[in-house]
């Protein structure tokens, strides 16, 4: 079975920042990724265009980050069944919460999967855990991931443990 792409479509090329995280995390989890800037407001028939032709250009998920007004992840959801995926933008009005609030608040029959404010990381894990629903091979490198990440805890607190 061939690994789907995700895509992450930012709202403005000042959050690449921020997305970079989840880029980064994808193709170390060995996912394609292929990213754009997008505006829901500013391009927002490419935006539909893309969404409406995700799932045929070979797309399994769509993270989508904007800050401020923050429609983005509304706007692709409502022209795809595929999961979308949003990252609240910090940005300077409101420390993230009007991106946060704008987000996650989406109509009954349109869903966005939303994460914590600049949340890049756990998006491309979300992504990842929802492409590995049906790749035993991605699952498998989730599983080690997280078994890596315990033994990293159970290290620090061993020497937390040795330095008391």
């Amino acid at each position: 079975m061939e690994q789907k792409t995700v895509a992450v479509i930012m709202g403005s090329d000042s959050d690449l920042p921020v997305v970079e995280k989840a880029i980064k995390q994808l193709r170390e989890l060995h996912i394609p990724v292929e990213a754009h800037v997008m505006s829901a407001h500013r391009t927002p028939e490419a935006a539909c265009a893309f969404a409406r032709s995700a799932r045929d250009n070979g797309f399994g998920a769509i993270i989508a980050a904007a800050g401020k007004a923050a429609h983005l992840a509304g706007v692709l959801a409502a022209h795809t069944t595929l999961p979308v995926i949003g990252i609240p933008i910090k940005s300077s009005t409101l420390d993230g919460l009007d991106a946060l609030l704008a987000t996650v608040q989406m109509p009954g029959g349109i869903p966005v999967a939303t994460v914590a404010i600049d949340g890049a990381q756990n998006a491309a894990l979300l992504a990842a855990q929802m492409l590995a629903i049906g790749d035993g091979a991605l699952a498998a490198r989730l599983d080690a991931m997280r078994e890596d990440m315990t033994r990293a805890v159970m290290e620090k607190d061993r020497k937390l443990q040795e330095s008391l």
